[in-house]
């Protein structure tokens, strides 16, 4: 998997320095800043320790199975251009070096919707999509069991987790205006997300 960060520090040379304490015991293979230069961390085939607690389908042990990319952001303002352009670039050559699908490139609040945010509400995932780098769900099923969807996807539902943090994870992603309660237009969304892009199916990506 790839999954996407956000750095909530108020600098990109604060989050470098803080990505290479030892100490801070956090790391990521990437830090893309906001005119657009790209910091090489971790090797891509080091596991690297940006991802924490959580799960993705299967997978629960993320850190191990997952690239994980910075961008310097603090989470209140938009990405530039610069930044995300090299983003762009930059996915597209690990996506193809690690045979990885578009639809196992994730936020960090997706796979861990009790405890992170980030890449936050204002990070483009349209976009993503449009450049075949990432999933973007259309209108037109019956709308469905939101949380059994969800699942099937690759939101993972246990404990504490449950439909209004994965309502909120996937709302920062796929509908970051909308507000209030569960609605048909959330079910019928995810549906298409779990008919189209289901997390676990059978395959070399699995």
């Amino acid at each position: 998997m790839v999954v996407l960060h956000y750095t909530a520090m108020e600098t990109a040379g604060a989050a470098l320095d803080r990505l290479c304490d030892p100490a801070a015991e956090v790391s990521a293979h990437y830090l893309i800043c906001e005119k657009g230069q790209v910091f090489a961390l971790v090797p891509e085939d080091r596991r690297a320790w940006h991802a924490g607690a959580g799960g993705w389908g299967a997978v629960r042990d993320v850190n191990s199975r997952s690239i994980g990319i910075e961008l310097a952001n603090t989470g209140t303002h938009p990405f530039p251009e610069p930044q995300i352009t090299t983003l762009v670039a930059l996915m597209r050559g690990v996506m193809q070096r690690w045979d990885i699908p578009p639809e196992r490139i994730i936020g960090h609040s997706d796979m861990a919707p009790l405890r992170k945010a980030d890449p936050g509400r204002r990070f483009d995932w349209g976009r993503l999509a449009r450049e075949g780098l990432g999933v973007w769900p259309k209108l037109g099923r019956t709308p469905g069991d939101f949380l059994q969807d969800a699942q099937v996807f690759g939101y993972v539902a246990s404990g504490d987790v449950g439909q209004k943090a994965i309502l909120d994870a996937f709302r920062q992603r796929f509908r970051p205006w909308a507000e209030g309660p569960l609605c048909d237009t959330d079910r019928a969304l995810m549906a298409d997300l779990a008919a189209r892009f289901p997390v676990d199916r059978v395959g070399p990506n699995a």
